[in-house]
């Protein structure tokens, strides 16, 4: 359980205290009221009795009695909502639609009861207070990530289709009664919570006269290509996709063995090691990351990361309350975890920190957010250590798969090395994998997780959301492309689509034709795109004043703004003297431009700029960087 609160009265949260006591309470509304004014809760997490969601009067109950002890109250109404036939009574959504929902309240609701779309996992939170709704909304992005644009339009198409044979007789729409206030002694979020938020860099003001560019997302907004789109659209104009169908186990390990090297379940030796490895898949890669850190903290272990990590990584492993420590690293060698450095950090942390489990976390090969390179020998040095000091090791590939500039890299070989941690009892791995940026299919998220020895993690994954079968189907098919050993399109259940749907057949026939064998062209061209992003964007920094730490791949890089540092700097909003942690909101509120800063990126006035844009708006964030250096230091530095 993740406690966003904190103890009753004025919102601080003890370390000492942040224990949570669970008591498991009856179903039925008197009961619970009654063990509710008895023990005055903080928080109250039920459900309603099918006999008494008829009515409003069980709510309304509950309503009062948590307002008059000051407890939080989230209702689940999941068994109560059915979404395939006209709905039955509902006294929750009876009272909803004719009262506001006090601010001390939530209702929660998973489709669970969905008899038509049976493997359409999605679920939602109502609540009427702006601070509950940004505090939900923010643990989510950081727990979970964000929801793909396009399965956000596909559930949301779902959902119209389904509501729509529901809306029998329509009533005027009623005047709703506002909430009674609720009182302050209300409990409220945790200081430790919120400042993890604020460390993750959620907020973004409102500007009046423009719209935000985000140079601060670890997404890929470039164009997607044909070939790319025609899987996606097969995938969702497909109907009755098998098991079979959908089944990408095979086409990852294919992927990450011809990526990474590292053999799959049918190498010779991995078999005679005895060990399976388990591929487990996720909606995004963070979520499968959030599951590592509760098997971190399940066995009272402690997360290792380099200075210069994401930072929605780390403010995650914070937000779960799990125990952290920080590897130096330096500008010299890209921010790369050094050999010496690890091995030095986890001898002080053993011997001085009582730290008896430590997890490494190595972002590889493509390390985010500096865009540099882990060559093959190096990786296999962090490993070594890591076995030597009994280290779990967490390898986040899911930024890599676009490097463009190789000249003198080593590509990762770990075929050897995989054999030997099967072998090694005290190293345990885990490859985390997204497919999305490797595949150019930006607007669709699935993560993967490889574990070498399965038993360690099995009981932390079971409540992991599974990415839906059509995104499964699509990236079946994109592997295929890319792995080059089924880039084909399979058309046969094309008779059974409608007339409508037939052009899109002989339009998959035309891109099939035009693109047949060219995915490996695709991901070049994608790769020279982002080196020339890389390439004007490091041009327009220092000609800007700041010291730019150029990478070799992925989409983002690292700057420093040395010529701002200490100039004071006022506008609508803001007033100061800049540094690296308020120049992202000085930046954001003088032009529109939204970069992460070195409160992020976890490195002393080293701020993160991602240039994965569309192209307007790549041109545009040029422009804002420019704008910015004219405000602040006039034409001090010269002309571009």
């Amino acid at each position: 359980m993740v406690d966003i609160f904190s103890n009753r009265g004025e919102g601080r949260c003890n370390r000492a205290e942040d224990t949570v006591t669970v008591i498991e309470a009856p179903c039925r509304s008197d009961l619970l009221i009654e063990l509710v004014r008895k023990l005055k809760p903080q928080v109250v997490v039920t459900g309603i009795a099918h006999f008494e969601v008829v009515t409003s009067a069980a709510f309304v109950n509950l309503l009062s009695a948590t307002q008059d002890v000051g407890s939080r109250l989230f209702l689940d109404i999941s068994e109560h909502l059915e979404l395939s036939n006209l709905p039955n009574s509902n006294g929750v959504l009876k009272y909803l639609a004719g009262n506001t929902l006090p601010s001390h309240a939530a209702i929660l609701c998973g489709l669970v009861k969905n008899q038509v779309y049976s493997d359409l996992e999605v679920a939602f939170a109502i609540s009427e207070d702006a601070a509950v709704c940004k505090a939900l909304s923010q643990t989510i992005e950081i727990l979970e990530g964000h929801t793909s644009v396009i399965s956000q339009h596909y559930y949301g198409c779902l959902l119209h289709e389904l509501l729509a044979f529901q809306i029998g007789d329509q009533h005027a729409q009623q005047e709703r009664q506002p909430a009674e206030v609720t009182p302050q002694k209300i409990i409220g979020f945790s200081n430790s919570a919120l400042t993890t938020l604020e460390e993750a860099e959620f907020f973004v003001p409102e500007l009046k006269d423009c719209s935000v560019i985000h140079m601060d997302l670890d997404r890929s907004f470039l164009s997607v290509p044909s070939a790319v789109k025609a899987s996606i659209f097969e995938s969702f104009v497909r109907q009755n996709i098998t098991d079979s169908e959908a089944d990408v186990r095979s086409s990852i390990e294919k992927l990450v063995g011809n990526n990474y090297g590292l053999p799959g379940d049918d190498c010779p030796d991995i078999a005679e090691s005895s060990y399976r490895k388990e591929i487990v898949y996720g909606s995004s890669c963070l979520a499968l990351f959030n599951k590592l850190i509760i098997c971190c903290v399940q066995e009272q272990g402690t997360f290792f990361f380099p200075m210069g990590t994401n930072g929605h990584y780390v403010a995650a492993a914070k937000f779960m309350n799990a125990k952290t420590l920080t590897i130096p690293t330096n500008v010299e060698s890209g921010f790369k975890i050094e050999p010496m450095a690890l091995d030095a950090a986890l001898e002080d942390a053993i011997e001085n920190n009582n730290v008896f489990r430590p997890w490494v976390y190595i972002s590889g090969p493509t390390i985010n957010p500096s865009g540099f390179l882990y060559s093959d020998n190096e990786i296999k040095d962090l490993v070594s250590v890591c076995a030597h000091r009994s280290a779990r090791v967490v390898i986040d590939t899911s930024f890599s798969g676009l490097e463009f500039q190789t000249d003198g890299w080593s590509r990762w070989n770990l075929s050897t090395l995989s054999y030997d941690i099967c072998l090694c009892s005290t190293l345990t791995y885990f490859m985390l994998g997204e497919l999305s940026l490797q595949l150019t299919a930006s607007g669709l998220d699935f993560g993967f997780l490889i574990c070498s020895k399965p038993p360690n993690v099995e009981l932390s994954f079971g409540s992991l959301s599974q990415p839906h079968k059509t995104l499964k189907y699509a990236f079946r098919k994109l592997l295929g492309l890319k792995n080059e050993w089924d880039g084909h399109f399979s058309s046969p259940f094309y008779s059974l689509i409608m007339e409508q749907q037939d052009k899109a057949q002989e339009w998959f026939e035309q891109v099939q034709k035009a693109d047949k064998g060219k995915f490996s062209n695709i991901i070049m061209e994608q790769r020279e795109k982002l080196k020339k992003r890389a390439n004007k964007l490091t041009k327009t920094l220092e000609s800007c004043g700041w010291d730019v730490v150029g990478g070799d791949g992925g989409t983002s890089m690292l700057a420093k703004p040395t010529a701002y540092i200490s100039r004071s700097f006022k506008i609508d909003g803001f007033e100061g003297e800049l540094d690296g942690c308020n120049i992202r909101e000085a930046v954001l509120r003088s032009t529109g431009l939204c970069i992460s800063s070195s409160k992020w990126t976890g490195i002393p006035d080293y701020c993160r700029f991602s240039f994965a844009l569309e192209s307007s708006e790549f041109e545009r964030a040029m422009d804002c960087i420019i704008r910015f250096r004219e405000l602040v230091l006039g034409e001090e530095q010269g002309s571009i």
